[in-house]
């Protein structure tokens, strides 16, 4: 998902209280106004991205075409759904975390909705309403704790036999079980104390280790390195100029990947003290190759971090990372210009948020030399594409395909088709859902009894899966794909009979854990 221009990582209560003063001097005042008034004519509460109100459980659920025997697991879809009616002016980026699985197993299939139980979540179930405004709002009477509220409602990951939901502005991680979707309550990592981390953490398959990052107002980056078995064991500052605004990470097998890119605060509005970023087209892109088990007290020389600087560019969302000889090669997403201009004429009083919204990124690729400190990049596709995934089995090691969604060019954001790339040869194929159909981001389903790192098997030995709404209608549908033939369509669909609102990133959990 993308950051935009009012986000913020909020490490710390000091933080925290130094955020809702800031917000307090910049923001306009107060439209007084209702909330229903307010949002009338939002585009991200019709249609599409409107809220469901309830939670179900859909079992054998009708198949055209046929599950394929060797497909068990989940496919586990983030995304916000505001439980009550919003205060203040809705973004998109605001609403309560919603979790929403398919199952499959045997040839049947499964639905399951849940809200992520965080804690302002709880806070609003006793009183029956909003208690927070969101990122278009002032915050001055938002609840002292925290500026804004943390849903957990933009990644989700599969990582010691349960998924983790987080948010992109540094929230906590909580900790979901995929049978059922209850939440378990938040993960400290065995610390015995709370944690908060950026979305976008990465697991190694292999390893069984996660990697993560966050970031606030301070001028650094933390990454750490939790264990196999949940426990923090690395952790470590990495300087910055100053507070920065990175979205991702990625990882190889011996380093973390994190980013300093030119999406920052100005310097006059850290004078200021007002909340506003801007894309500084004349300073580079700089990203840190921290030492996977971390650069240790002193970033010794024969391990320190290591900063290539490229070409001024955003990245929302990383495909994959790996080391080939001297180099550590990285494919993402890139985006020239992350803050477009608003449409006022077509978007109204809406076309800052829509901007904000708007997405134009290339699949590209960075080598970074290892021994000459030199950078250097290319432009795989010129189609606009994002939302990537790839077989997580082998994050870390080198891959060739990428799974993305193609972008429909409307004024919401609207994924209009999948796209898998062969990044070796910049060969690709392409299935369109046709009209009225709008997907989510796919996930690679590796065959049973596979786990994804087995090369024997080939990378892309299994299925990818999505689920793909339909406009004016509730109804939705999970599509299956043999991985080894995007172009050729689904071979099976099924049919769900309940809305689900557009959203951001899933996962895949193997095993038929939903179905028991």
């Amino acid at each position: 998902m993308t950051i935009g221009h009012l986000s913020s990582g909020i490490s710390n209560n000091s933080d925290r209280l130094w955020f809702v003063t800031v917000l307090a001097m910049s923001q306009s005042t107060v439209d007084r106004r209702s909330d229903a008034n307010l949002n009338a004519d939002n585009p991200y509460l019709a249609g599409l991205y409107g809220p469901v109100a309830d939670e179900v459980d859909l079992r054998d659920l009708a198949i055209d075409g046929e599950i394929p025997v060797d497909l068990s697991g989940i496919y586990v879809r983030n995304g916000p759904d505001p439980k009550y009616p919003p205060r203040g002016r809705y973004h998109w980026f605001d609403g309560d975390g919603m979790l929403h699985a398919i199952g499959f197993a045997g040839g049947r299939a499964r639905y399951t909705n849940r809200w992520i139980r965080t804690a302002p979540f709880g806070d609003e179930q006793a009183r029956g309403r909003a208690l927070w405004t969101g990122l278009l709002h002032p915050v001055t009477d938002n609840p002292l704790e925290a500026p804004y509220k943390d849903t957990a409602n933009t990644d989700v990951i599969w990582f010691g036999g349960e998924l983790l939901a987080t948010w992109y502005i540094c929230g906590l991680p909580y900790r979901v079980d995929p049978r059922g979707l209850a939440t378990l309550g938040v993960h400290d990592f065995a610390t015995g104390k709370t944690r908060r981390i950026s979305a976008h953490a990465k697991v190694d398959a292999t390893t069984g280790e996660l990697m993560f990052f966050s970031y606030g107002r301070r001028s650094e980056l933390e990454y750490g390195l939790v264990s196999a078995a949940g426990q923090l064991v690395h952790s470590e500052a990495i300087a910055v100029p100053g507070p920065r605004l990175p979205h991702d990470m990625a990882i190889t097998e011996n380093y973390s990947i994190l980013m300093n890119l030119p999406l920052y605060f100005t310097d006059e509005a850290i004078r200021q003290k007002r909340w506003r970023v801007a894309f500084h087209r004349d300073v580079p892109a700089r990203f840190a190759l921290v030492p996977r088990s971390g650069s240790g007290a002193a970033s010794t020389a024969a391990q320190p971090v290591r900063w290539f600087e490229a070409e001024p560019c955003y990245v929302y969302h990383t495909v994959n990372a790996w080391e080939e000889g001297d180099e550590v090669v990285m494919v993402a997403c890139r985006v020239d210009d992350p803050l477009p201009a608003p449409n006022y004429e077509r978007d109204g009083a809406w076309a800052p948020a829509m901007a904000n919204l708007r997405l134009n990124a290339r699949l590209h690729r960075w080598r970074f030399n290892l021994v000459t400190g030199q950078t250097r990049e290319e432009t795989i596709d010129d189609r606009n594409s994002e939302f990537p995934c790839t077989n997580m089995g082998r994050l870390g090691r080198r891959t060739r395909f990428a799974y993305n969604m193609s972008i429909a060019d409307t004024p919401t954001l609207l994924f209009d088709g999948l796209i898998k790339y062969d990044t070796d040869t910049g060969v690709s194929e392409q299935y369109a859902f046709g009209p009225g159909r709008y997907g989510s981001e796919a996930v690679f389903a590796p065959r049973n009894g596979k786990d994804g790192t087995d090369v024997e098997a080939g990378e892309d030995d299994g299925y990818v899966v999505t689920i793909v709404s339909y406009l004016g209608e509730d109804r939705a549908e999970a599509l299956v794909f043999e991985a080894t033939d995007i172009a050729g369509g689904p071979i099976a669909r099924v049919a769900i009979p309940h809305r689900i609102p557009l959203g951001f990133h899933a996962c895949w959990v193997p095993g038929q854990a939903l179905l028991e």
